[in-house]
């Protein structure tokens, strides 16, 4: 059974992990409007991504017999005036993600509930590798952003991430 604090904050996660996906879809937005379909391809799957992570969250949640409460989305809050912001608010929402995962973990091993730990080492791996791709996109369009022709490059290379389920399954 899980504990009352554990519970209340993976609940919790559910609605981060929705806004998470909120967030990227109104990146997605932007660089539809900047002609960049390759970038708002990327956001839209990374979207995706964080709905099944929400989803994740939510099942394992009612697996352990712990009520789920959906809250109000928040509307995405982050000013986006150029390329450079929006992938750099995209690293800082994911280490502030990457602390809310700790930050669960740390309360799970408080009370050795070694099931929810092993649930949330999965998403520990997965926030190493969100922060790995969001400094490679900004390391990249420093890199190249500034050149139109490599800029179209980055973009087609964007353009071809596809969709994969989560590899966690409870």
């Amino acid at each position: 059974m899980l504990s009352e604090k554990v519970a209340a904050l993976l609940n919790e996660q559910v609605n981060k992990e929705f806004y998470s996906a909120y967030l990227y879809l109104d990146f997605s937005n932007y660089f539809e409007a900047r002609g960049l379909d390759g970038f708002a391809n990327w956001y839209k799957i990374q979207a995706q991504e964080e709905r099944d992570h929400a989803m994740l969250f939510y099942q394992y949640l009612h697996n352990n017999s712990a009520k789920v409460t959906l809250e109000a989305i928040a509307k995405p809050d982050k000013v986006l005036d150029s390329d450079m912001t929006v992938l750099k608010a995209g690293l800082e929402h994911e280490l502030y993600v990457t602390g809310l995962i700790n930050d669960i973990y740390a309360a799970a091993y408080e009370v050795k509930d070694f099931r929810t730990m092993q649930f949330l080492d999965w998403f520990v791996k997965e926030q190493g590798e969100e922060e790995d791709n969001a400094n490679d996109l900004i390391s990249k369009m420093e890199l190249f952003g500034s050149d139109p022709k490599s800029l179209y490059m980055l973009n087609s290379e964007l353009a071809g991430r596809v969709y994969s389920a989560p590899s966690l399954t409870l």
